[in-house]
């Protein structure tokens, strides 16, 4: 597991070859090999004090102090002893999961979602709302009423340990009102209140915003399982469809912190016409063919673990959304050499894996000269990635090395 931002060791190469996870023996950068000793811990699992020195080309007398600091800090916990041949046994250190506590709050078009997460990204606590659209007014007044009941029944020590409130959003709500059927008068609301500040204040606590989206793809990193690939790109299913981009181990999120915001993507429709990729590949494209066959989509929003829809309907929506993927895929990889492509999303683990192998054979159906055609895979975190991708921000902005945690000079620009 690593950072937002920052790179997966690769397998080519050994982490001391990487200048990002080199560590310093000046005793004033004591906070930054804090975070780099976390951040290897999180990506390799439990580690020694010797594996951490070797990996990080820090003195071992350095390393005894540090990680010495963040046991006391409750942040790293003592495995068992490991007995070598010769000398002491070494003690593996891992992630305390009670060492740091984070809300992730995704607001989405037609849900919100308030988790509370501890260290390891595990959910502890989880509320959510469904609306018929999202306002302002509505998403703070779920927060002011959730937050207590979030941490009624944590002890007092705990709630110390509540390190910040992540959120991760679409960007320019006030830009779909068409297409979520929402009035332009509520929606604007959105162009002039400040959520970030709201937040702030109602919870007491530091608040970061992200792209929903691009949050999702970095609770991939974070807390993602199973091989992670220094290059991909990553698509989330929600009312309509989102995107995120790694590069080098690290999350791009580009100048204004929309990039890979594959939506607009121009792909052809089943009818030879091109249309945009989130017409053909999103939940609502879905929603819109059951409403056409006389089928409610109303449960589609509230719940993730069953689709209740006719075969007829669903088998078209899937192989319409897996060659709308595999043209956006062959247009992305002709621009950048992507090692793998991860499907993820607000489904049943079942139509996730079934629209992956889909998009694998339409992928593969089209011409791919002079195309490396990456690996097609499923994410691995699940429908619940952009709030836990939510949470993992002010995780990783704290305590792990990430050159693009947000500031207050990105803030205002959602």
């Amino acid at each position: 597991m690593t950072s937002l931002s920052d790179a997966s060791v690769s397998t080519d190469r050994t982490p001391s070859e990487d200048p990002v996870l080199r560590g310093t023996n000046q005793s004033g950068m004591r906070a930054q090999n804090e975070r780099l000793v976390l951040t290897l811990v999180r990506q390799h699992g439990a580690l020694a004090k010797s594996d951490i020195a070797r990996m990080t080309g820090l003195s071992a007398q350095t390393v005894s102090v540090i990680m010495r600091a963040l046991e006391q800090d409750g942040l790293l916990e003592r495995g068992t002893p490991q007995r070598g041949r010769i000398g002491q046994p070494s003690i593996p250190m891992s992630l305390a999961a009670e060492g740091a506590l984070f809300f992730g709050l995704k607001i989405g078009r037609r849900s919100a979602d308030l988790m509370l997460v501890d260290f390891l990204g595990r959910v502890m606590r989880l509320e959510r709302q469904v609306y018929r659209y999202p306002t302002p007014g509505a998403v703070v007044d779920f927060v002011a009423s959730s937050l207590p009941r979030l941490i009624a029944d944590l002890p007092e020590h705990l709630r110390g340990r509540i390190g910040g409130l992540g959120v991760a959003m679409p960007f320019q709500l006030w830009n779909w009102v068409q297409s979520i059927g929402a009035p332009q008068s509520e929606m604007d609301a959105w162009q002039h209140r400040d959520i970030q500040a709201e937040l702030a204040a109602l919870s007491g606590l530091p608040v970061f915003v992200q792209n929903d989206a691009t949050a999702a793809c970095g609770a991939e990193l974070v807390f993602g399982t199973g091989e992670r690939p220094k290059d991909f790109l990553y698509f989330y299913f929600g009312t309509f469809i989102g995107g995120g981009l790694v590069l080098n181990g690290q999350l791009f999120t580009g100048r204004s912190g929309n990039a890979a915001g594959v939506g607009p993507i121009p792909v052809p429709g089943p009818d030879g016409q091109t249309r945009r990729l989130l017409d053909v590949a999103s939940m609502s494209a879905l929603a819109t063919a059951m409403e056409a066959a006389g089928e409610s989509s109303d449960h589609l929003w509230a719940q993730h673990e069953e689709w209740r829809v006719s075969p007829a309907v669903l088998d078209a929506w899937l192989d319409g959304a897996a060659h709308g993927l595999a043209h956006a895929i062959l247009s992305a990889a002709a621009l950048i050499e992507l090692e793998a492509v991860l499907i993820d999303g607000w489904m049943p683990k079942a139509i996730r894996a079934a629209l992956t192998t889909r998009t694998h054979v339409a992928l593969h159906a089209l011409d791919l000269a002079g195309i490396d055609a990456p690996a097609i895979r499923q994410g691995t975190v699940g429908a619940n990635a952009r709030v836990l991708g939510a949470a993992a921000i002010p995780l990783s902005h704290r305590y792990l090395i990430d050159q693009n945690a947000p500031n207050r000079d990105t803030w205002s620009r959602f």
